[in-house]
């Protein structure tokens, strides 16, 4: 018998699952959505979601208001490790994997061999296209040790494109993962680049918007409430005294009242304003309409990450009337960018995730002024405290060498030339910190990998966060309203629920049953579920599972 030529059999095959899908059409079984032509991940970097609900009542009509009202949002959404700070959280979203996986134990960290910076996206063999590069800006995602979903994407259908845009380098460069492309804003210049890792050189759409200038706009302008001062009296008022010297009050001029022209200090000091964020939806605007994003059956994937919602509360606190307003700036944002994605894409061919990549907590000021505790934690006093009682036990000065992302590092020649065991030591100087009244809880290098402390308090999260070959030989976490001694007025990166608890909302009328979900979730559940909605497998690593958007 010939056998039947191949383009034959794949017309056969073709025809027959045509007849099948009639046959079960006919039947009436359910016509299935598709999957999407786009995903859009939406960050609002330092966003807890207690202010979400905290001014619900005063959002427009379709920013915020359309995943609470049109879209499925979770009440109890958290991040599962324990060092929530802007890295190791953007590096979640998309793999789906905390810390111990990702590699991305920080912002920054220190080689614990070597006691050398890194940081999280520094790369010194690519450099910012047409920008000046400084040894640790943040360049490409070399660190980043697993796949994220664009990569799976990629990697089945090379026509997929996927890209980053953020105020900060590492907002862009971890969701897009090793094969798509970050952009990022150049707090020199007003100007977004990305880097030689990606291209030679920008496309030419990059080139014609940052030809216009678009951040000069703004030189002068007034960051003004765009409600009346009676709508803001849920927050705290301007001007508080532990604001420090540079105070904080609405409305506020951009740009110094010396400057005659734009320079660097202005374009640095946007990141503090709404402005900043207006510029990175204009620049997702114009890379979805110059890359033609979701408009073939390659799904593409945008990340958008809005970085200046994390420079207000540093500089003024969550709990702020500049934060307040700055959030309804941003919901207004989103509601126009939303709109146009409506327009550019159509609604029903897109879905959107909204989250943040951590919480804060409340300045230990305001808590304190609230019967609460809270204060700040001297690390340089606290190493010299510990070094001193080790010292004291064990006859060798400085044996915690330093302390890298909220883990102490221990000096193992130090250790190994008084012949002493490296538990034995990481133990003693476990106990010596929890006896701080600061430190909620320390586990050992032992405890972690080999999970013996199972159970104990925040044991699971920090073991989520420690990195076998990066991280120190003691990790441990502050109590509830300390935070360490720093030039903000507050901070994140705890595993206390004003850090951990953020939102995660999402929209896409097509594929997503609107109303609040109940029961805890995580955001590393983000990657798996919008996985299983374009139809390809969950990143490796991914620790997730699907969140629950099309029933109860």
């Amino acid at each position: 018998m010939t056998p039947e030529p191949a383009k034959s059999r794949v017309l056969r095959l073709c025809g027959a699952l045509l007849a099948s899908a009639v046959l079960a059409s006919c039947a009436g079984a359910p016509e299935s959505p598709g999957r999407p032509r786009l995903v859009v991940l939406l960050v609002v970097d330092g966003l807890p979601q207690r202010q979400v609900l905290a001014y619900r009542d005063q959002l427009a009509p379709d920013g915020l208001a359309r995943f609470l009202d049109r879209g499925a949002w979770f009440a109890d959404a958290h991040y599962g490790h324990a060092l929530t700070a802007t890295a190791p959280g953007h590096a979640t979203m998309l793999t789906g994997a905390y810390p111990h996986r990702t590699g991305i134990i920080g912002n920054e960290w220190r080689d614990v061999a070597s006691g050398a910076e890194v940081y999280c996206t520094g790369d010194t063999t690519a450099t910012y296209i047409g920008h000046k590069t400084n040894a640790l800006d943040g360049t490409s995602p070399r660190n980043l040790k697993v796949e994220t979903l664009g990569d799976v994407l990629r990697r089945i259908d090379g026509r997929s494109k996927v890209i980053g845009i953020s105020g900060k380098d590492r907002g862009a460069i971890l969701p897009a993962g090793k094969t798509g492309t970050a952009y990022m804003y150049m707090g020199a210049s007003g100007q977004f680049a990305s880097s030689t890792f990606y291209m030679k050189a920008h496309p030419a759409w990059v080139e014609a918007f940052n030809a216009r200038k678009p951040a000069d706009r703004y030189f002068k302008t007034e960051w003004k409430p765009l409600l009346p001062e009676a709508a803001y009296a849920r927050s705290i008022p301007d001007s508080q005294p532990w604001f420090g010297p540079r105070g904080g009050k609405l409305p506020m001029v951009m740009g110094a009242a010396a400057d005659e022209s734009p320079g660097p200090a202005f374009y640095a000091a946007l990141l503090r304003s709404p402005f900043a964020d207006a510029l990175t939806l204009d620049f997702a605007r114009a890379a979805v309409a110059a890359e033609q994003l979701g408009r073939d059956d390659a799904p593409d994937i945008l990340a958008v990450s809005l970085s200046s919602h994390d420079y207000v509360n540093h500089q003024w606190s969550a709990e702020s009337r500049l934060s307040h307003d700055h959030l309804l700036q941003v919901d207004r944002m989103l509601q126009a960018f939303l709109r146009d994605l409506d327009t550019a894409v159509g609604r029903d061919n897109y879905v959107a995730v909204l989250t943040s990549d951590h919480g804060f907590m409340p300045a230990p000021e305001h808590s304190q002024s609230q019967g609460q505790p809270g204060g700040r934690l001297s690390g340089s006093q606290n190493l010299a405290r510990l070094n001193a009682e080790l010292e004291r036990g064990f006859g060798a000065p400085k044996m915690v060498s330093f302390v890298s992302a909220s883990a102490l590092v221990l000096d193992r020649k130090a250790i190994a030339d008084k012949a002493l065991d490296l538990d034995i030591v990481a133990e003693a100087a476990r106990s010596m910190l929890i006896a701080e009244p600061a430190i909620a809880a320390a586990y050992t290098r032992r405890e972690l990998e080999s999970g013996s402390r199972t159970g104990a308090p925040f044991f699971d999260q920090m073991r989520k966060t420690w990195h076998k070959e990066l991280s120190g030989d003691v990790q441990y976490a502050l109590k509830a309203g300390w935070m360490g001694t720093s030039s903000s007025i507050t901070t994140h990166g705890s595993p206390h629920p004003y850090d951990t608890h953020v939102p995660i909302l999402v929209y896409g009328p097509r594929w997503v049953k609107p109303g609040r979900v109940d029961g805890r979730v995580e955001v590393a559940d983000i990657a798996p579920t919008l996985a299983r909605l374009l139809g390809v497998a969950a990143p490796p690593g991914s620790e997730g599972r699907p969140l629950p958007l099309t029933g109860p």
